[in-house]
């Protein structure tokens, strides 16, 4: 089996009472655990990422007292608080990997994250033969969509699975996924 299921930030931050709430967070969570349970062994690797930033520093410019909403953003998932702590309807008891992002620095793709012992993501997937990804999470229109079309460029082939991802605003989410699919990605929902 060489197939990986990235879910990516399904954090309290980015859920419905979080510092930079997606409506539908919550109920995303919920679908993505579901499809867990029903669905773990058809994976060799389950890896879930977070943003994980500094309290006491700007993250490289990522948090701004007046954040623009696409460069700059409001503090949010700083190491250790509940924002940070993934959604509580979210089970991760099957997730093999776990990548924590950001660090001091803006990130958006899972590949950027790193787990606690050092590892990153394409020594995972290199490790465990990866050739194909599914992808899930939040937010599309950033960090899905940097996740997705990092793992096209890393030559895997991607599947997003569109019941299983959510977004902070319609038109952007529907150009990321138009950008994800142009690239070469499969959206389908994960039904079929």
């Amino acid at each position: 089996m060489s197939k990986a299921l990235f879910i990516v930030d399904v954090q309290n931050d980015f859920t419905e009472r979080g510092a930079l709430a997606v409506t539908g967070g919550d109920a995303v969570a919920e679908r993505i655990s579901q499809y867990v349970s029903d669905h773990a062994a058809d994976y060799a690797i389950i890896v879930a990422s977070r943003d994980w930033h500094d309290g006491e520093n700007d993250n490289g410019g990522h948090f701004a007292a007046e954040p623009d909403f696409v460069d700059t953003w409001p503090v949010h998932c700083v190491g250790g608080t509940f924002g940070a702590e993934y959604d509580e309807v979210f089970d991760t008891s099957r997730v093999t990997h776990h990548l924590k992002k950001g660090q001091g620095k803006p990130a958006y793709s899972l590949f950027e994250g790193t787990s606690d012992d050092g590892r990153t993501a394409p020594q995972i997937l290199a490790e465990h033969g990866i050739l194909d990804i599914d992808v899930v999470g939040i937010a599309t229109d950033y960090c899905v969509r940097a996740s997705a079309l990092d793992a096209i460029a890393a030559g895997r082939h991607v599947r997003v699975f569109t019941d299983l991802i959510a977004g902070v605003h319609p038109d952007s989410s529907e150009k990321a996924l138009a950008e994800i699919a142009h690239a070469g990605a499969e959206l389908r929902p994960s039904t079929l």
